[in-house]
């Protein structure tokens, strides 16, 4: 079993940069791939990026590519999620997740989810 606990989010206007932590309790993190992801009002939970166990490997959505960063630090049980150029509609709760096994893109792979951290993006 792993608890996720998401920090860092906040108010920030266009084009500024936030970076997103998401602590994992446990001593297995290692062993899990990890994921972020986001919902704002009204719509569903979407896939933002996914790195895998070793942080060899990662994905990401068309919306963030280019300007979100996802990465991992296994001897602090903590993975990152660097967003860079915000944009009004990157306005959402963004959830940090955990599954056993490779990198998983979609929101059936996972089985164990943050609480959420706050992200607006104001003009």
């Amino acid at each position: 079993q792993v608890q996720l606990v998401e920090s860092g989010g906040g108010l920030v206007q266009a084009g500024d940069s936030l970076r997103l932590s998401c602590a994992a309790s446990g001593r297995t993190f290692s062993t899990y791939s990890m994921g972020w992801f986001r919902q704002a009002p009204g719509k569903e939970r979407e896939s933002v990026a996914a790195i895998d166990w070793s942080g060899t490997n990662s994905y990401y959505s068309d919306p963030v590519k280019g300007r979100f960063t996802i990465s991992r630090d296994n001897a602090k049980n903590t993975v990152y999620l660097e967003m860079n150029g915000l944009k009004p509609e990157d306005t959402a709760v963004y959830y940090c997740a955990a599954r056993v096994g490779g990198l998983g893109v979609n929101r059936s792979h996972y089985d164990h989810w943050g609480q959420g951290t706050q992200v607006t993006v104001s003009t």
